[in-house]
Formats: C-alpha cells, structure tokens, sequence
C-alpha cells in the first residue's frame, strides 16, 4: 500500500525486452536504500517488485520484472532508457498518510489534453477513459502517475488537477507534454461503495 507521496524522480537506466515481459532497471538513491529481495516499489504508481538477489547502495539501481499484462495496460511500455519515473516506496504501518490510499494496481491510462500555467500552479487536464468516469468527482482524490492528487473538475470524458511548484519540480508532471499517457489509479473507497451499493450486504454462511 502506498500513499501517492514521490518520494524522488528515478531514471530508466536498462530496459531488456523479452518476448511478452520486459525487465526494467531503475535507480533511485533513496527507494533503494536498504532495499531488499522481495520489496515492493511504486513506478509511476504501478508496484513493481525488487528481483535483484542484492541491491548495490553504490549503484543505487534496482531491477524489476513487468508481466505483458503490465506493459499493455499501464504507461510502462512507452518507458525507453532514460525516461524519468515517480517512484515511492510502500507506507509503513503506523506512518503518516500524506495522500490517500493507493494500492499500485493502475485502473487505466490517460492522456494529458492540456496544460495550462498560472502565476504560481499549473492546471492539467487529463483525459479520462470511460469506464472510470463514475469514481472520479470533484475533490475527491486519483492517482495520476503515482502522484495523490485532487480533482478541481471532473467531466465526463476528462478532469483537471492542480499542480502546485512543488509538483512540478519534483515529479514526472513537470514535464510531460500534451499527448503524453499517464497512469491513472481511481480511489479503492469508491469502487468498494459501489460494489456495496448493488449487491448490498452478503449473505455468506457463519462457518461453526
């Protein structure tokens, strides 16, 4: 689970292509400190895992595996070597919730219409696919590359956010253009309303 807090702006470094995988090497000095086998890391707000048997601090690189699933439905298989990435590592029991709950499984891509700067923010919008349009509202909270963000307007084929400088410095949103796909993850507490509201309370056995 994951907040939707980047925690830094990593780097493609390697990509090896397989026939329906890709294996994609990334570095990052501070998601891969003390990083280990096993752990789980948001790449632009899809949870990879670490497969490296031991991760080099001095390389600060980390290697994962991406299933075809992954790469024909999140942004991952646009990625190319040096591409920028938000990454995050997962909230640890007990910390402070910045954002909202985030799980990194990408609902689906978007594709940013128009950018829009101000004198200190920058509003984006980004368009959205369909079957989306009934979790997202407005002020309500999605996850857009990774990053926890608030709707200003929701519409029925696209929305808007927000960013602030800090955004713009320090994520993928800073630079992304018009045309670019982004990864989009709706809020969990809306999918599970809806789910609740048409087949109402279960019905399960009481086991003895």
């Amino acid at each position: 689970m994951f907040t939707g807090i980047v925690e830094e702006l990593g780097e493609i470094v390697a990509i090896e292509r397989l026939t329906d995988s890709a294996r994609i090497t990334i570095r990052g000095p501070v998601v891969t400190a003390g990083a280990r086998h096993g752990d789980s890391i948001a790449v632009n707000g899809v949870c990879l895992t670490v497969v490296d048997d031991k991760v080099d601090p001095e390389a600060a690189t980390f290697t994962a595996d991406v299933m075809r699933e992954t790469l024909d439905k999140s942004s991952l298989g646009a990625l190319s070597t040096g591409s920028r990435v938000n990454l995050e590592r997962p909230m640890v029991l007990g910390g402070r919730l910045g954002g909202h709950l985030v799980q990194g499984h990408v609902d689906g891509t978007g594709e940013i219409l128009a950018r829009t700067p101000g004198e200190e923010w920058e509003v984006v919008e980004i368009a959205l696919p369909a079957h989306l349009a009934r979790y997202v509202v407005d002020k309500g909270s999605i996850t857009v590359d990774g990053i926890s963000l608030t709707v200003v307007e929701a519409h029925d084929a696209s929305f808007t956010v927000s960013l602030i400088p800090t955004t713009l410095a320090l994520t993928t949103l800073g630079v992304k253009a018009v045309g670019d796909p982004v990864n989009l993850e709706v809020d969990i507490i809306a999918k599970y309303v809806e789910r609740l509201g048409t087949h109402g309370p279960g019905t399960g056995v009481r086991a003895s």
